[in-house]
């Protein structure tokens, strides 16, 4: 019987090629790999043709599944690598390292020196390179299928560790876990065990030089958890370096062409970057790839290297194609070097019903699942549009945010504009949820009844009822009305209770702008209409007093809550309603003491509606103007005039009030309004401003028809000059 150890790194393309090979030279009968003991279960999975690398095994705790655990696996991972193969040859295949119901049960204990924390990096520092990525790329990435590498690596390692402080904890019981499924294969009386492991752990897995008993000791007591062992798709940017994964590496995309490629690796990475920039309209010709293939593999053969690496890769490529700026070698940094590909695991795998019915809504509704950035359009006219944008706002109700609201691309409300992205870290989110229904639809009703019982404020109130509404999710609305309700009458502020209405208001009207029918009528104790009413009715009597005593923060704050339930009950459009809320307004622009620009926007309203005349409006503008604080007519006026100019325009008695009063400021007085009234006129469109100004230099205002005095004598000796500018003959 023999053991053969292959000490590999993890996710390294020359250590899962030297690794294929070695294997193929051996013939074992069992292949054991450094991965959870109780995940043999779903190890048919990876020989199935439909799973497409990158993928994780993720362990969850049953109990628990925010715990949770992945070990990922690239196609160019040599663990992936040596399964697979085990799985042609028809060798038995284990992993061999603890449970995760150990590695979930209890905490870890981390590294406590370099050596045991980064073996590779310091045996790269010690070779005189300053990065560890370019010296295991010089020393394996870019080397053959060499059988003895993996011999000079379990050398090395046996050096390293001989000067390292010896396992203690985690680390040891892992091992000792390891040799004793080693001991446990060659008791089955397998002739030919072959074990891949990180580079680290080789020299501690000589089975000869460790006593049972001991491994025995270190082993017992160990805690466990109950739990759930799957697949599910993962991708590049998880495991580059960046993602802060520990066993990552900086260029995934690159080691994953490395592996496939097993000819014209230069070559065939410049074809790819010819075509990925052609793609984004940039110049990228055959003379270009040519010459940045030369130029890579020119600088390999001078730093004495068997073929280009990755660095000079880069340096060819900054040469040749980036000329002109570095949108090139970003581009190839993103979308080559990394890559952001996604794995695909087969229907089979099992998984919660929620993911299942995630996946099954993913595909009748043509979703693509990307691990990029998809921008996405949706018309709600089309059922299937309409479908997908209940779905997203389901998911992210759940807390898995697949897709992120973006506004509208056009007018309307039944367009949506939503940005996708698929993350791994979502199929965990997925498990976590589970607990709350078998589907989407389910959970996220349950999800909602759980954040209406523990709002705490009335807008968190109000904006799950707005998810409530886009996410077609009838089956919360009583218990979330009738906790608004609760909420509004223990002595909300006003501003919230306005705020609450503009929801209320599109489910009262209509249920759903997608054209679902009104919610109004069904399904609850409380229905939206009742609701809306008895929180106006507080609002109104509240109204007049929440304008009282101010600053200009608050004040704007009140405005922009009065301008939402003013559309809420202009869309209602219920005599009633509208009423209730006119009577409030005029009680409100009544009060003197109220900030002025809630004074002025409460006018502006009573305007709008007809309730005051045009001889009204002027005698209180007129009353406005008069005040002596310039500072307080500024902000009446920004309450009056709103974002629009209309008024003012068409209005000429309005314009010549508000021209009077301020030509007649002082100078002094002019220079501190004028700012003020800078930022009320801004928001009006550039047609409106244009008209105002035509308005008041043609002369309509009276105060532009008063005579003004000219000094004959100072105005003649202006004239010579101005001639001779024009050059007109004074002769």
């Amino acid at each position: 019987m023999t053991v053969s150890i292959f000490p590999i790194r993890h996710h390294g393309p020359g250590s899962a090629r030297s690794l294929e090979h070695a294997l193929s030279q051996l013939n074992p009968d069992v292949v054991l790999v450094e991965g959870p003991s109780d995940a043999d279960s779903v190890l048919p999975f990876l020989a199935q043709a439909d799973l497409t690398p990158p993928v994780a095994l993720l362990g969850y705790v049953n109990d628990d599944p925010s715990r949770a655990a992945f070990w990922p696996f690239a196609v160019f991972s040599p663990e992936f690598v040596a399964l697979r193969w085990a799985a042609r040859a028809g060798a038995v295949a284990r992993f061999v390292d603890l449970p995760a119901g150990v590695v979930l049960a209890g905490e870890r204990d981390a590294p406590e020196d370099e050596l045991r924390d980064d073996p590779l990096g310091v045996l790269a520092q010690a070779a005189g390179f300053a990065d560890f990525e370019r010296w295991w790329e010089s020393l394996v990435e870019a080397r053959g299928d060499e059988f003895d590498v993996f011999a000079a690596v379990n050398e090395a390692m046996r050096a390293v560790r001989a000067d390292a402080l010896g396992p203690v904890g985690w680390e040891a019981q892992r091992e000792a876990f390891m040799r004793q499924g080693i001991r446990a294969a060659l008791k089955e009386g397998f002739a030919r065990v072959a074990v891949v492991c990180g580079a680290w752990h080789a020299p501690a897995l000589d089975v000869t030089a460790f006593p049972v008993k001991g491994d025995v000791a270190l082993l017992r007591g160990l805690p466990k958890a109950k739990v759930t062992l799957t697949w599910v798709p993962w991708t590049h940017g998880r495991l580059s370096v960046a993602s802060g994964y520990g066993a990552g590496v900086r260029s995934p995309g690159y080691y994953e062409h490395l592996f496939t490629s097993r000819g014209a690796v230069a070559e065939r990475w410049f074809a790819r970057v010819a075509r990925l920039l052609r793609a984004e309209r940039l110049e990228a010709s055959s003379a270009s790839v040519i010459e940045a293939t030369r130029l890579a593999n020119a600088l390999a053969a001078l730093r004495g290297r068997a073929l280009p690496g990755l660095e000079e890769l880069n340096e060819a490529a900054l040469s040749v194609f980036g000329w002109d700026g570095d949108l090139p070698l970003r581009l190839i940094e993103e979308r080559l070097v990394v890559g952001e590909a996604l794995g695909v695991v087969p229907d089979g795998v099992p998984t919660v019903p929620l993911a299942r019915d995630v996946a099954r809504q993913q595909k009748s509704l043509r979703l693509k699942v990307l691990p990029e950035e998809l921008d996405l359009e949706l018309d709600l006219r089309s059922d299937n549009d309409l479908a997908r944008s209940v779905l997203f706002h389901r998911l992210n109700l759940l807390g898995v945010p697949w897709a992120k609201h973006r506004g509208s691309g056009g007018l309307g409300t039944f367009r949506e504009g939503w940005q996708l992205r698929w993350r791994p870290e979502f199929s965990v989110r997925l498990v976590e949820a589970s607990r709350l229904g078998q589907t989407v639809r389910d959970a996220a009703t349950a999800s909602a009844l759980e954040a209406a019982r523990g709002a705490g404020t009335l807008a968190e109130l109000t904006g799950l009822l707005e998810v409530l509404r886009l996410a077609d999710l009838p089956g919360a609305l009583p218990v979330t009305l009738a906790a608004l309700d609760e909420r509004s009458a223990l002595g909300a502020d006003v501003p919230d209770v306005l705020r609450a209405l503009p929801p209320l208001a599109r489910l009262a009207r209509y249920g759903d702008v997608r054209g679902r029918g009104a919610a109004g009528a069904g399904g609850g104790e409380v229905a939206p209409l009742e609701t809306f009413r008895a929180l106006l009715t507080r609002a109104a009597v509240g109204l007049p007093l929440a304008g009282v005593g101010l600053g200009d923060d608050a004040a704007a704050g009140v405005r922009d809550a009065v301008r939402g339930a003013d559309a809420a009950v202009r869309l209602l459009d219920d005599p009633d309603v509208t009423g209730e809320w006119r009577a409030a307004l005029r009680r409100a622009a009544d009060r003197e003491d109220a900030h002025p620009l809630l004074l002025g926007d409460a006018l502006r309203r009573l305007r709008d509606a007809g309730v005051l005349d045009a001889g009204q409006i002027e005698a209180r503008l007129g009353s406005a103007l008069s005040d002596p604080s310039p500072l307080a007519v500024t902000a009446w006026l920004d309450g009056f005039l709103g974002d629009t100019g209309a008024l003012l325009v068409h209005d000429a008695g309005l314009l010549a009030l508000v021209d009077g009063w301020l030509s007649a400021l002082d100078a002094e007085v002019f220079q501190s309004v004028l700012p003020l009234l800078r930022r009320v006129f801004a928001r009006f469109e550039a047609p409106e401003r244009r008209a105002i100004g035509e308005a008041v230099r043609g002369g309509t205002p009276a105060s532009r028809l008063a005579p003004v005095a000219v000094d004959d004598a100072r105005a003649a000796r202006v004239v010579p000059v101005v001639l001779g500018l024009l050059g007109v003959s004074q002769e």
